[in-house]
């Protein structure tokens, strides 16, 4: 109560907070959160979840940067999926009907869920080499003319 008093009354005693020991680090940036794959897969792992969603975790894959997220470690057998390479990466990581698996330099797998390109166009990892294929919308005379009557 008695410290209520003195706020209210504006004798509170005002101590700065000193900056040494602080624990802040500041917003982190997109640049530095590009992946080092010359790590194990559990820190793989911790530096896409850490980044998740902000500022996202980026590598290069055919020379356009593409930001991963929803990891998780993998510990099953090697599963069959089609090749891709990435930038820096020792070994080339394997797009899966689960998401993208890529390896640390232990050996070790990490599973990624998304992926977002650079022009923010976010897809399942899974769908990396069917991504360009779309498909088109095909009306019948009904709702061609429902979807005129709405215009």
């Amino acid at each position: 109560v008695e410290a209520v008093h003195l706020i209210a009354d504006g004798k509170a005693p005002r101590i700065p907070q000193p900056k040494e020991g602080a624990t802040y680090e500041g917003i982190q940036k997109k640049e530095n959160a590009e992946i080092s794959w010359d790590q194990p897969a559990a820190s793989l792992h911790n530096w896409i979840r850490g980044h998740d969603k902000m500022p996202g975790a980026w590598t290069t894959i055919n020379g356009q940067v593409v930001t991963f997220y929803g990891s998780s470690l993998f510990d099953a057998s090697v599963p069959a999926g089609q090749e891709l390479a990435i930038k820096g990466a020792s070994r080339p990581g394997l797009v899966t009907k689960n998401g993208l698996v890529v390896f640390g330099n232990d050996g070790k797998m990490v599973l990624v869920r998304n992926l977002q390109f650079e022009d923010g166009k976010m897809i399942p990892a899974s769908r990396y080499f069917s991504a360009d294929e779309t498909t088109t919308l095909e009306l019948t005379e009904e709702e061609k003319k429902m979807a005129e009557d709405i215009r």
